[in-house]
Protein backbone atom coordinates (compact mmCIF):
# COMPACT_ATOMS: atom_id res chain seq x y z
CA UNK A 1 0.00 0.00 0.00
CA UNK A 2 1.28 3.16 -1.01
CA UNK A 3 -0.56 5.89 0.44
CA UNK A 4 -0.69 5.29 4.19
CA UNK A 5 -4.29 6.78 4.73
CA UNK A 6 -5.65 3.96 6.67
CA UNK A 7 -3.72 5.13 9.68
CA UNK A 8 -6.16 7.54 10.10
CA UNK A 9 -9.56 5.19 10.99
CA UNK A 10 -7.14 3.27 13.01
CA UNK A 11 -6.20 6.47 14.49
CA UNK A 12 -10.29 6.78 15.63
CA UNK A 13 -11.18 3.23 16.60
CA UNK A 14 -7.95 3.51 18.77
CA UNK A 15 -9.07 6.25 20.78
CA UNK A 16 -12.50 5.40 21.20
CA UNK A 17 -10.90 2.31 22.68
CA UNK A 18 -8.63 3.74 24.69
CA UNK A 19 -11.73 5.74 26.51
CA UNK A 20 -13.33 2.42 27.34
CA UNK A 21 -10.80 0.27 28.24
CA UNK A 22 -9.31 0.40 31.74
CA UNK A 23 -10.04 -1.51 35.46
CA UNK A 24 -12.82 0.97 36.58
CA UNK A 25 -15.76 0.32 34.78
CA UNK A 26 -17.88 3.70 32.92
CA UNK A 27 -20.90 3.84 35.61
CA UNK A 28 -22.80 6.66 37.01
CA UNK A 29 -19.01 8.80 36.93
CA UNK A 30 -18.35 7.73 33.56
CA UNK A 31 -18.04 11.06 32.28
CA UNK A 32 -16.34 12.40 34.73
CA UNK A 33 -13.45 9.32 34.48
CA UNK A 34 -13.25 9.82 31.02
CA UNK A 35 -12.47 13.82 31.41
CA UNK A 36 -10.23 13.20 34.72
CA UNK A 37 -8.35 9.86 33.46
CA UNK A 38 -9.09 8.65 30.09
CA UNK A 39 -9.18 11.36 27.89
CA UNK A 40 -5.37 13.13 29.50
CA UNK A 41 -3.93 9.52 29.43
CA UNK A 42 -5.18 8.84 25.77
CA UNK A 43 -3.85 12.86 24.56
CA UNK A 44 -0.82 11.57 26.70
CA UNK A 45 -0.34 8.78 24.34
CA UNK A 46 -0.84 10.66 21.23
CA UNK A 47 1.09 13.91 22.01
CA UNK A 48 4.07 11.45 23.08
CA UNK A 49 4.04 9.24 20.10
CA UNK A 50 3.82 12.40 17.99
CA UNK A 51 6.76 13.83 18.97
CA UNK A 52 8.94 11.14 19.63
CA UNK A 53 8.46 10.40 15.71
CA UNK A 54 8.75 13.90 14.33
CA UNK A 55 11.92 14.25 17.02
CA UNK A 56 13.32 10.82 15.46
CA UNK A 57 13.06 11.81 11.88
CA UNK A 58 14.11 15.44 12.28
CA UNK A 59 17.67 13.71 14.39
CA UNK A 60 18.01 11.53 11.56
CA UNK A 61 18.12 14.62 9.24
CA UNK A 62 20.61 15.63 10.99
CA UNK A 63 22.81 12.88 11.39
CA UNK A 64 22.17 11.78 8.34
CA UNK A 65 21.57 8.47 9.13
CA UNK A 66 18.34 6.60 9.34
CA UNK A 67 19.16 4.27 12.45
CA UNK A 68 19.73 6.93 14.84
CA UNK A 69 16.82 8.65 17.53
CA UNK A 70 16.96 10.62 20.70
CA UNK A 71 16.66 6.88 22.77
CA UNK A 72 20.03 5.99 21.21
CA UNK A 73 21.77 9.31 20.51
CA UNK A 74 21.81 10.38 24.10
CA UNK A 75 19.04 12.93 24.19
CA UNK A 76 17.24 10.82 26.55
CA UNK A 77 20.05 9.75 28.55
CA UNK A 78 21.03 13.59 28.85
CA UNK A 79 17.80 14.85 29.87
CA UNK A 80 17.83 12.34 32.69
CA UNK A 81 21.31 13.44 33.75
CA UNK A 82 19.58 17.16 33.64
CA UNK A 83 16.53 15.52 35.97
CA UNK A 84 19.04 13.76 38.47
CA UNK A 85 21.85 17.17 38.47
CA UNK A 86 18.16 19.71 39.40
CA UNK A 87 16.95 17.24 41.81
CA UNK A 88 20.13 16.79 43.63
CA UNK A 89 20.89 20.80 43.74
CA UNK A 90 16.83 21.75 44.36
CA UNK A 91 15.04 18.58 45.20
CA UNK A 92 11.79 20.85 45.44
CA UNK A 93 12.00 22.27 42.14
CA UNK A 94 8.75 23.14 40.39
CA UNK A 95 8.01 20.84 37.05
CA UNK A 96 8.91 24.31 34.79
CA UNK A 97 12.74 24.10 37.00
CA UNK A 98 13.04 20.35 36.35
CA UNK A 99 12.06 20.93 32.36
CA UNK A 100 14.39 23.47 32.09
CA UNK A 101 16.94 21.16 33.33
CA UNK A 102 16.26 18.30 30.97
CA UNK A 103 15.63 20.68 28.34
CA UNK A 104 19.33 21.98 28.84
CA UNK A 105 21.19 18.95 29.39
CA UNK A 106 19.07 16.88 26.47
CA UNK A 107 20.17 20.44 24.17
CA UNK A 108 24.28 20.32 25.07
CA UNK A 109 24.15 16.13 24.69
CA UNK A 110 22.22 16.28 21.45
CA UNK A 111 24.84 18.93 20.29
CA UNK A 112 27.66 16.46 21.27
CA UNK A 113 26.42 13.67 19.37
CA UNK A 114 25.72 15.36 16.18
CA UNK A 115 29.62 16.96 16.01
CA UNK A 116 30.50 13.58 17.15
CA UNK A 117 28.81 12.14 13.89
CA UNK A 118 30.11 14.90 11.95
CA UNK A 119 33.70 13.80 12.13
CA UNK A 120 32.89 10.16 12.03
CA UNK A 121 34.10 8.59 7.88
CA UNK A 122 30.92 8.01 6.47
CA UNK A 123 31.86 5.24 4.17
CA UNK A 124 30.19 3.00 7.23
CA UNK A 125 26.87 3.80 8.06
CA UNK A 126 26.27 1.44 11.06
CA UNK A 127 29.33 3.61 13.30
CA UNK A 128 26.89 6.69 13.46
CA UNK A 129 24.27 4.16 15.82
CA UNK A 130 26.73 2.48 17.46
CA UNK A 131 28.83 6.06 18.16
CA UNK A 132 25.25 6.92 19.84
CA UNK A 133 24.87 3.70 21.58
CA UNK A 134 28.29 4.22 23.08
CA UNK A 135 27.49 8.17 24.06
CA UNK A 136 24.50 7.23 25.55
CA UNK A 137 25.36 4.41 27.65
CA UNK A 138 28.34 6.95 28.96
CA UNK A 139 25.64 9.55 29.84
CA UNK A 140 23.59 6.66 30.93
CA UNK A 141 26.35 5.08 33.38
CA UNK A 142 27.29 8.60 35.18
CA UNK A 143 23.33 8.82 35.59
CA UNK A 144 22.97 5.85 37.14
CA UNK A 145 26.32 6.81 39.22
CA UNK A 146 24.71 9.69 40.34
CA UNK A 147 21.41 8.99 41.71
CA UNK A 148 22.94 4.91 43.33
CA UNK A 149 25.41 7.54 45.20
CA UNK A 150 22.39 9.77 46.33
CA UNK A 151 19.89 6.53 46.67
CA UNK A 152 17.98 8.03 43.40
CA UNK A 153 17.64 5.06 41.28
CA UNK A 154 13.74 4.42 41.79
CA UNK A 155 13.49 8.15 40.34
CA UNK A 156 15.82 6.91 37.57
CA UNK A 157 13.55 4.00 36.88
CA UNK A 158 10.65 6.32 36.72
CA UNK A 159 12.19 8.39 34.03
CA UNK A 160 13.49 5.91 32.16
CA UNK A 161 10.24 3.90 31.81
CA UNK A 162 8.01 4.98 29.98
CA UNK A 163 4.61 4.56 31.35
CA UNK A 164 0.95 6.15 31.41
CA UNK A 165 -0.74 4.89 34.68
CA UNK A 166 0.01 8.28 37.01
CA UNK A 167 -1.14 10.33 33.49
CA UNK A 168 -4.26 12.52 34.62
CA UNK A 169 -5.65 15.87 33.97
CA UNK A 170 -3.32 18.44 35.26
CA UNK A 171 -0.14 16.31 35.22
CA UNK A 172 0.41 15.76 31.23
CA UNK A 173 -0.13 19.23 29.71
CA UNK A 174 3.37 20.00 29.25
CA UNK A 175 3.31 17.98 26.35
CA UNK A 176 1.45 19.88 24.26
CA UNK A 177 4.51 21.96 24.11
CA UNK A 178 5.93 18.84 22.10
CA UNK A 179 2.62 19.31 20.13
CA UNK A 180 3.38 22.75 19.24
CA UNK A 181 6.73 21.89 18.57
CA UNK A 182 5.80 19.55 15.60
CA UNK A 183 3.74 21.93 14.26
CA UNK A 184 7.08 24.08 14.35
CA UNK A 185 8.72 20.94 12.69
CA UNK A 186 6.43 20.97 9.68
CA UNK A 187 6.56 24.87 9.08
CA UNK A 188 10.53 24.30 8.38
CA UNK A 189 9.71 21.01 6.84
CA UNK A 190 11.64 21.65 3.80
CA UNK A 191 14.73 23.42 5.56
CA UNK A 192 15.20 20.11 7.73
CA UNK A 193 14.73 18.26 3.95
CA UNK A 194 17.68 20.03 2.33
CA UNK A 195 19.60 20.05 5.46
CA UNK A 196 20.31 16.66 5.49
CA UNK A 197 21.66 16.54 2.09
CA UNK A 198 24.54 17.72 3.84
CA UNK A 199 26.48 21.00 4.79
CA UNK A 200 27.79 22.21 1.56
CA UNK A 201 24.81 21.25 -0.30
CA UNK A 202 22.36 23.51 1.79
CA UNK A 203 24.73 26.36 2.20
CA UNK A 204 24.78 26.17 -2.00
CA UNK A 205 20.93 26.60 -1.64
CA UNK A 206 21.45 29.57 0.05
CA UNK A 207 20.35 28.49 3.36
CA UNK A 208 22.21 28.65 6.67
CA UNK A 209 23.22 25.60 7.63
CA UNK A 210 24.07 25.94 11.03
CA UNK A 211 20.55 27.82 12.15
CA UNK A 212 18.76 24.84 10.84
CA UNK A 213 20.84 22.47 12.41
CA UNK A 214 20.06 24.54 15.55
CA UNK A 215 16.37 24.80 14.98
CA UNK A 216 16.56 21.15 14.86
CA UNK A 217 18.42 20.35 18.25
CA UNK A 218 16.00 22.46 20.10
CA UNK A 219 12.84 20.78 18.43
CA UNK A 220 14.80 17.11 19.39
CA UNK A 221 15.86 18.37 22.53
CA UNK A 222 12.92 20.02 23.87
CA UNK A 223 10.35 16.90 22.92
CA UNK A 224 12.72 14.67 24.66
CA UNK A 225 12.87 16.72 27.91
CA UNK A 226 9.09 17.13 27.70
CA UNK A 227 8.37 13.47 27.27
CA UNK A 228 10.89 11.84 30.02
CA UNK A 229 9.51 14.81 32.74
CA UNK A 230 6.07 13.37 32.07
CA UNK A 231 5.85 9.97 31.11
CA UNK A 232 9.58 8.84 30.94
CA UNK A 233 11.51 7.53 27.95
CA UNK A 234 9.45 5.82 25.40
CA UNK A 235 12.23 3.59 23.02
CA UNK A 236 12.23 2.55 18.72
CA UNK A 237 9.39 5.02 18.86
CA UNK A 238 11.34 8.00 16.51
CA UNK A 239 13.63 4.81 14.79
CA UNK A 240 10.89 2.68 13.51
CA UNK A 241 7.87 4.71 12.62
CA UNK A 242 10.10 7.39 10.69
CA UNK A 243 11.21 4.27 8.52
CA UNK A 244 8.02 2.65 7.72
CA UNK A 245 6.83 6.03 6.25
CA UNK A 246 9.49 6.82 4.72
CA UNK A 247 9.19 3.04 2.85
CA UNK A 248 5.79 3.77 1.54
CA UNK A 249 6.03 8.17 1.57
CA UNK A 250 10.03 8.58 0.32
CA UNK A 251 11.89 10.83 2.70
CA UNK A 252 10.51 14.84 1.63
CA UNK A 253 9.06 15.97 4.73
CA UNK A 254 7.02 18.46 3.90
CA UNK A 255 4.64 15.44 2.26
CA UNK A 256 5.54 12.83 5.10
CA UNK A 257 5.66 14.81 8.46
CA UNK A 258 2.08 14.40 9.36
CA UNK A 259 1.99 10.45 8.79
CA UNK A 260 5.08 10.46 10.65
CA UNK A 261 3.22 12.27 13.48
CA UNK A 262 0.08 10.58 13.03
CA UNK A 263 1.84 6.53 12.79
CA UNK A 264 3.89 7.76 16.03
CA UNK A 265 1.03 8.47 18.05
CA UNK A 266 -0.93 5.29 16.90
CA UNK A 267 1.99 3.15 17.66
CA UNK A 268 2.35 4.69 21.45
CA UNK A 269 -1.70 4.34 21.51
CA UNK A 270 -1.51 0.96 20.56
CA UNK A 271 1.26 -0.21 22.85
CA UNK A 272 -0.16 1.66 25.80
CA UNK A 273 -3.84 -0.36 25.10
CA UNK A 274 -2.02 -3.86 25.08
CA UNK A 275 -0.07 -2.89 28.17
CA UNK A 276 -3.35 -2.42 29.90
CA UNK A 277 -5.27 -5.46 28.39
CA UNK A 278 -2.43 -8.32 28.36
CA UNK A 279 -2.48 -8.84 32.12
CA UNK A 280 -5.93 -7.22 32.97
CA UNK A 281 -6.04 -5.86 35.87
CA UNK A 282 -2.45 -4.94 36.04
CA UNK A 283 -0.77 -2.90 33.69
CA UNK A 284 2.53 -3.64 31.69
CA UNK A 285 4.76 -0.24 30.83
CA UNK A 286 4.66 1.12 27.35
CA UNK A 287 8.04 1.08 27.15
CA UNK A 288 8.08 -2.37 27.73
CA UNK A 289 5.34 -3.38 25.42
CA UNK A 290 7.44 -1.14 22.73
CA UNK A 291 10.67 -2.69 23.53
CA UNK A 292 9.25 -6.13 22.21
CA UNK A 293 7.53 -4.25 19.34
CA UNK A 294 9.65 -1.89 18.29
CA UNK A 295 12.51 -4.66 18.54
CA UNK A 296 10.73 -7.08 16.10
CA UNK A 297 9.80 -3.96 13.98
CA UNK A 298 13.78 -2.26 13.49
CA UNK A 299 14.61 -6.43 12.80
CA UNK A 300 12.00 -6.20 10.43
CA UNK A 301 13.07 -3.02 8.42
CA UNK A 302 17.09 -4.21 8.89
CA UNK A 303 15.95 -7.07 6.63
CA UNK A 304 13.35 -5.80 3.93
CA UNK A 305 15.35 -4.18 0.93
CA UNK A 306 16.32 -0.42 0.77
CA UNK A 307 13.15 2.28 0.92
CA UNK A 308 11.71 4.53 -1.13
CA UNK A 309 12.54 8.30 -2.33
Amino acid sequence: MTRPAFVFPVLVTLILVSLVTGVASLGEDGWWLVFVSRLPRTLAALLAGAGLAVAGVIMQMLARNPFVEPATAGTGQAAGLGLVAVTLLAPGAAIWLKMSAATTAALIGTAGFVALVRRLPTGDPLLVPLTGIVYGGILGAATTFLAYERDLLQYIDIWMSGEFSGVMLGRYEILWIGGALTVLAYLYADRFTIAGFGEETTRSLGLGYGQVVALGLVIVSVITAVTVVTVGMIPFVGLVVPNLVARMRGENLRETLPYVAVSGGVLVLACDIIGRVIRYPFEVPVGTVLGVLGAALFLWILHRGPRRG
